[in-house]
């Protein structure tokens, strides 16, 4: 083989916070800060402040491929984490707050982290966490010496600005294998203890551009983006990085995720595109209807982390004109895999059948391969009806998981490809359809029933804010569909309703055999309907004769 004659320059992700720098200097970062009020500055600004912290961490001890662990909301001292920290060498573990503690505590010490810093909002979890942190040595309190505590009961607790203020921002970042971790996500555990998905520098760049190839039209220069999907959920779906490396602002909400205060900030700050799972969306849509008009410059929206239903995306496109991007993937593809790319003859069409096209999964993003694995073990072909288990590779895909081989063993092929548990199908024109999670699946009489097909076609119904279907224990069809159903404020949709919309939806086998309306449905840390909740709930369920 003829090696080619080009420099061997390693991609690390501290060019990234550097280019942003220099290319796009006063490019804004705003805030919603937890202590209350607004921070904002530029990109160069936000180097000089990474500068200081990384000399901060060096000054702690840490050291090459040290985890230093996170529990923040969206903030500008967060975003600072992630470059400061990958910046030298060690690697950014970012943990979801809203995991029970016992999962936290677990996830710290598997990681073996060395550091834990913390917004105010989780000073009660850590202070009850700390003495289960085996590894753990220093904690720092993500805020300014006028809101460190005064009588805590962490001994040594740090305080971040001071330890910015105190150091020299200039560093001059060292150069190591670009294969090296950078960052650490845990899946959120839904069958078993979390896994570790370890990233490098070098996937972490190449999903960033991979991303940015795909739908260069999402980062425009100066493109004001908010996003929602939190920093501490899947590397906040690579935005972290595009959007210095594009030039776009980014607006950080903070702590506060409701509908109305996403409006305000959105409002004040002139968001042109939000990105979140669906659940946020629908408290967003609810105060677009009580205010009578949207946020006025927001014309895009990024919608992933579940299936968005295809109400919600009508509605979107229908009635307030914003685009709606779907996107498909995993934590532990880095994590998008497939969006929405529409093709010219495809965005020419009228809202509602471009609307049919956008609750489809998307076509693949460059640098992901796709295969669908049929009941017989056979490649399924691309013709839009065969459905099997989705298998996934790219150089943003995850190898296997860390520290867990027997894990690794059962998502990785012999092949080398990773199962991702969805069970898909691939149009021919190449759109990826998930037609259910593997375990999520009804099976009737030898017959499977996709929950999400009947869930999208409930959703039509008028008055119903959320519904979830799952299968319950019959004598003859060993299971049945079951419709856990959340009315919409203010309504009160029937049984017989919903059904009658379904009838003229899905055949009649796949028809729930009952509806059961709840006040909420349990969701997962990252914001999913916890379907393994409300199967445990509604285990003994029986359903009418």
């Amino acid at each position: 083989m003829l090696r080619g004659l080009m420099m061997d320059r390693p991609l690390l992700v501290s060019s990234v916070i550097d280019y942003a720098a220099d290319a796009y200097p006063d490019v804004e970062i705003v805030s919603q800060t937890v202590e209350g009020g607004l921070h904002r500055y530029g990109y160069r600004a936000a180097r000089g402040r990474i500068g200081r912290l990384a000399n901060a961490l060096l000054g702690l001890g840490i050291k090459p491929g040290d985890r230093v662990a996170t529990l923040a909301w969206n903030g500008h001292r967060h975003f600072e984490l992630y470059y400061a920290i990958a910046g030298i060498g060690a690697v950014c573990h970012t943990i979801n707050p809203r995991l029970f503690p016992d999962q936290i505590s677990y996830i710290a010490n598997h990681a073996e982290d060395t550091a834990l810093f913390f917004d105010l909002t989780f000073l009660p979890l850590v202070e009850k966490l700390a003495p289960a942190l085996k590894s753990v040595r220093t904690f720092a309190l993500m805020t300014d010496h006028a809101h460190m505590p005064a009588n805590g009961q962490l001994n040594d607790l740090l305080c971040y600005e001071g330890l910015v203020e105190e150091m020299n921002p200039h560093i001059e970042w060292p150069e190591f294998d670009e294969n090296a971790a950078c960052a650490l996500c845990y899946t959120s555990g839904t069958t078993g203890e979390p896994k570790g998905v370890l990233y490098s520098n070098r996937s972490m760049l190449l999903h960033s551009l991979f991303l940015t190839a795909t739908r260069a039209d999402l980062f425009a220069h100066n493109r004001r983006i908010l996003p929602v999907v939190p920093l501490f959920h899947a590397n906040a779906w690579s935005l972290p990085y595009i959007t210095p490396m594009t030039g776009c602002t980014l607006i950080f909400p903070g702590a506060r995720l409701d509908g109305p205060a996403l409006y305000d900030l959105m409002e004040r700050e002139k968001a042109e595109a939000g990105w979140g799972v669906p659940t946020v969306w629908l408290g967003l849509i609810d105060e677009f209807r009580k205010r009578g008009r949207k946020p006025p410059h927001l014309r895009q929206i990024l919608s992933g982390g579940s299936a968005v239903p295809q109400a919600m995306i009508d509605t979107l496109i229908r009635d307030w004109d914003i685009e709606v991007t779907h996107g498909w993937g995993m934590t532990e593809m880095s994590p998008v895999g497939s969006l929405t790319l529409l093709r010219p003859e495809e965005r020419a069409k009228p809202h509602l059948e471009r609307a049919q096209l956008v609750a489809k999964q998307g076509r693949r993003m460059f640098g992901v391969d796709l295969k669908v694995i049929d009941e017989k073990g056979r490649r399924a072909p691309a013709d839009g009806e065969t459905s099997g288990e989705l298998y996934v590779r790219g150089a943003a895909v995850v190898s296997g998981y860390y520290k867990n081989e027997e894990a690794t063993r059962r998502q990785v092929d012999a092949e080398g490809w990773f199962g991702t548990g969805d069970v898909a199908k691939i149009t021919p024109d190449g759109w990826l359809v998930i037609v259910d999670r593997t375990k999520d699946l009804v099976k009737s009489g030898g017959e499977w029933i996709s929950s999400i097909d009947v869930e999208n076609a409930a959703m039509a119904c008028q008055g119903l804010a959320q519904c979830a279907v799952i299968g319950v224990p019959h004598p003859k069809w060993h299971e049945r569909p079951l419709l856990v159903a959340v009315k919409a404020p203010g309504a009160n949709p029937t049984k017989t309703e919903i059904l009658d919309t379904l009838a003229r939806k899905v055949a009649k086998w796949q028809l729930p055999d009952d509806v059961v309306f709840v006040d909420t449905l349990p969701m997962t840390a990252t914001g999913k309907i916890s379907k393994k909740d409300l199967r445990a709930r509604f285990a003994d369920y029986k359903l009418p004769a």
